[in-house]
């Protein structure tokens, strides 16, 4: 059985961060979210990996490199433009051959891995297996219809009008029929090949396609409030440890895990939280569900329900809260007259100023 990671997209939710970086590198608990969709495939005994590319293809290859780190074996895929998952199945037709397969969208996060569901899938065989999650608003998903027996009988891809509340998590599993689908189906009114038709035709072909409703946690991690809250679930399990220092004038609460060569002074932390590798902490407050990266410095500031990238500073800030912080980003106050906000924002920018 082989894996298809999917790391291409834009990302343009996540916007102005992925102007610079690919969405599936932007850390969770200071590591990236695709690597731990790796970690998930490595431990369901998969090693033989693709992963589909686009415009950061650089940037991916540099981090995940030939995928030693993980226990797997990679093969990157180049992908011109983001023309639908099902087209990134077409182009990967060579890499997966003729074996089962499971797809693995790389900015999404999964509790409790995928062994389980490969297990599954590898005892029963069916045609394509798909996970699905309730959510609140089915309109930014693909969507699935059951029948009264739990059997899938129609997906709709970001419908209008949602037939039901059960939306298409981003992880998939095949055999080798998927390939006549994705064949055989034509561009969306968005100008995609989605997955959703490829299964929809698989389902019309009297295929055999299995649906499993998890009720753990799931997470598309593609706009700001869904990577701070998939950062909190992950803070939670975090280990304690101080490989760093904190000085006797410091508190440190709670599961807080301070990284090598990161110093801490004169300043609280209530965890979970991380301090990564070469921070400097100083006369600060950090609260809980915060990951703080690489080489940072936070001084004479709060933050609390955040993450801040590597190279980042943050100095004379009362309060941050609920912010995603991009790589040497200087934040400081700003003059206190005359009354007035200065800006410098990049294309695409969301910001919020306290009146």
């Amino acid at each position: 059985m082989k894996a298809l990671v999917l790391s291409g997209g834009a990302g343009t939710r996540l916007r102005p961060i992925t102007h610079t970086s690919a969405k599936q590198l932007v850390p969770v608990a200071n590591k990236p979210v695709l690597f731990y969709g790796l970690e998930a495939i490595a431990d369901a005994g998969i090693t033989d990996v693709g992963i589909v590319v686009g415009d950061t293809a650089e940037e991916i290859r540099e981090a995940v490199g030939d995928g030693s780190r993980f226990g797997v074996e990679v093969t990157y895929i180049p992908q011109e433009a983001p023309r639908g998952l099902a087209h990134a199945v077409l182009i990967s037709r060579d890499f997966l051959g003729d074996e089962d397969f499971v797809m693995y969208l790389g900015d999404n996060f999964i509790v409790g891995g995928i062994t389980g569901l490969v297990e599954g899938f590898r005892e029963t065989r069916p045609d394509a297996q798909i996970l699905l999650t309730k959510v609140p608003d089915p309109t930014a998903f693909g969507v699935a219809e059951l029948d009264g027996e739990g059997r899938v009988v129609a997906l709709e891809e970001k419908p209008e009008v949602p037939k039901s509340d059960l939306a298409l998590v981003g992880v998939y599993l095949f055999t080798p029929a998927v390939h006549e689908a994705v064949r055989s189906i034509g561009p969306s009114r968005r100008g995609e090949l989605e997955i959703t038709h490829a299964i929809q035709w698989l389902i019309d072909q009297q295929r055999d396609v299995h649906s499993t409703t998890i009720s753990g946690y799931w997470k598309d991690t593609g706009n700001v409030t869904d990577m701070l809250e998939v950062n909190r679930a992950v803070l939670e399990t975090v280990e304690p440890c101080e490989d760093g220092t904190a000085d006797e004038a410091s508190e440190i609460i709670g599961r807080v895990r301070i990284e090598k060569g990161a110093q801490v002074t004169r300043s609280r932390i209530v965890g979970p939280a991380i301090i990564g590798a070469g921070t400097v902490i100083r006369d600060a407050y950090v609260g809980p569900y915060t990951s703080v990266s690489e080489g940072c410095r936070i001084e004479d500031s709060e933050i609390e329900y955040s993450i801040v990238l590597r190279d980042s500073s943050i100095t004379g800030v009362r309060r941050i809260a609920a912010s995603l912080i991009g790589r040497g980003v200087q934040v400081t106050p700003s003059p206190r007259s005359p009354a007035a906000h200065r800006l410098v924002l990049g294309d695409h920018s969301k910001v919020q100023i306290s009146s």
